[in-house]
């Protein structure tokens, strides 16, 4: 069965109602520093969660690790969760893949339901089933599919948020209008003069809904990505490289920079290989531009970009995969490119 995602505005009862589906003898919640701060408030006094476990892990893509999730496991422990509780993932994409991991490893796997509270996780990270941890410097390298038993969908949240976050959101969707359709994409970029501002909520909540009916077509045909759910894959085999690649470093991307950037390299290979027009290509890596800037990589960080493009699950034989395009939601699955073309890319991300 499908997971229900829900957009609501009355978040309150629909939440109840879920809980009340999944007939849990205990209740936990799992949040991080960030969202116990900002966003637990916010839902600490609803009757359904009361007497319900609070578990709280460090806040940031570089605690998406084993420490942490063997501190949710522990907490499960310790707090007599048994194969008929519920864990309520209360975070951003980080915190929804963590835990949504945690709950479907813990007694071989517990019922589990995602609040989103960021925009990335909204569009992307809670809804589709991909759960996981970063391991051995690699993104998402242990994981498993399994699906929430609702995703709960309120963008109150996203008034919480800095205009980074909502930047790391909007480069994923925009990598569902580039997956979709010309109508969706050309919304996507007349609506980046928005983004950000208060009136924007319900537009923003409009657009949201068409791009997590996106996904969710892909993913109910292919949930296990067998075939056409790598179109979601498009911008992340260059994107997970580089967000790995920063890592390494003193400043870290956002998963969405990272994505944007790595748009911008496949955007390349798909003019190159697949004939995607220049003239959307051009009206994209501008505005890819203008918002998330350049990226900090030099010809110097090339090999290391390439080792961890090797890495990626994707792959097959060791050969790098690509997803690309011939033109907005003309998808080219399974492509693959020279090492000398993988490095032109590059040089045309650095061009700026």
């Amino acid at each position: 069965m499908a997971q229900r995602v829900i957009f609501t505005s009355t978040l309150e009862n629909d939440l109840r109602t879920e809980i009340a589906a999944c007939h849990p003898d205990r209740l936990f919640v799992l949040t991080d520093e960030n969202t116990l701060r900002y966003c637990w408030p916010v839902v600490s006094g609803y009757a359904c969660l009361t007497g319900a476990d609070l578990i709280t892990i460090p806040a940031g893509d570089d605690h998406k690790d084993l420490d942490s999730l063997s501190h949710v496991w522990q907490s499960l422990q310790q707090g007599g969760a048994t194969r008929h509780s519920l864990l309520v993932c209360l975070g951003g994409g980080m915190l929804t893949d963590l835990g949504g991991f945690a709950a479907s490893t813990f007694k071989r796997g517990i019922s589990f339901i995602n609040l989103p509270t960021t925009l990335l996780a909204m569009v992307d990270a809670s809804v589709g089933g991909k759960t996981g941890i970063n391991f051995g410097g690699l993104k998402n390298e242990v994981g498993v599919f399994n699906e929430a038993q609702a995703v709960i969908i309120d963008t109150q949240f996203l008034l919480t948020l800095d205009s980074e976050n909502l930047l790391s959101g909007y480069a994923e969707m925009l990598k569902h209008g580039l997956i979709s359709t010309p109508e969706h994409w050309a919304e996507l970029l007349l609506f980046a003069e928005e983004l950000g501002s208060r009136g924007s909520m319900e537009h923003l909540n409009s657009l949201l809904q068409k791009n997590v009916a996106v996904k969710e077509r892909i993913v109910s045909e292919d949930p296990h990505e067998k075939g056409l759910r790598k179109a979601l894959n498009f911008g992340h085999t260059f994107g997970h490289a580089l967000e790995e690649w920063s890592l390494q470093g003193t400043a870290p991307l956002l998963h969405g920079y990272a994505i944007a950037f790595g748009m911008v390299c496949e955007l390349y290979l798909s003019a190159v290989k697949c004939a995607f027009p220049t003239d959307r290509l051009r009206q994209t890596v501008q505005l890819i531009r203008q918002l998330y800037g350049t990226s900090a990589i030099t010809c110097h960080d090339y090999p290391e970009l390439l080792r961890l493009m090797r890495h990626d699950k994707k792959n097959v034989a060791g050969t790098i995969n690509f997803t690309l395009l011939a033109g907005i939601g003309d998808l080219r699955l399974n492509q693959t490119a020279t090492e000398k073309e993988i490095k032109e890319a590059l040089d045309f991300l650095r061009e700026g």
